[in-house]
């Protein structure tokens, strides 16, 4: 088994954008592992912000190929303390807040299966805060909202 000092570093930025929100909507993800960048964006026609910035996350986890040591870094505070804080209640309920149903049930299941073989560390950043590669996603997000 490996150890994490064993395991691959990648750093993931991610970002979602919704104009207006619901409406339609884009996601970005970057990861960089060394020196090496890949970019991930996507959209969808009818959306919201939270689901486009869950969505960015799913599709990071998704492309790693292996186990690996992530930096996850996001201006999202819904995906933030959602993955830090709520999740094992959500778990323990059986994917149900205390006040009912939970929104967005299908991101938030597909993320918790792709982060369970890699050791994440979870970083908030504030948006729109001069954090250069935070800005980098927020404009792929939104250029991709046309495509939606």
């Amino acid at each position: 088994m490996s150890t994490p000092s064993d395991l691959p570093a990648v750093t993931i930025y991610t970002d979602g954008a919704c104009d207006p929100n619901p409406g339609p909507g884009g996601w970005a993800a970057l990861l960089r592992y060394g020196s090496q960048e890949k970019i991930l964006t996507g959209s969808e026609p009818q959306t919201t912000n939270n689901r486009m910035e869950l969505s960015a996350a799913v599709q990071a986890f998704q492309a790693l190929r292996r186990p690996c040591r992530v930096d996850f870094f996001t201006d999202s505070e819904y995906l933030k303390r959602g993955i830090t804080e709520w999740l094992p209640g959500w778990r323990a309920r059986q994917w149900r807040r205390k006040g009912g149903a939970l929104a967005n049930i299908d991101l938030w299941q597909a993320l918790d299966a792709s982060i369970r073989s890699h050791q994440v560390q979870w970083h908030w950043v504030r948006g729109h805060a001069g954090d250069p590669v935070n800005q980098r996603v927020d404009r792929l997000a939104r250029q991709a909202i046309p495509k939606a």
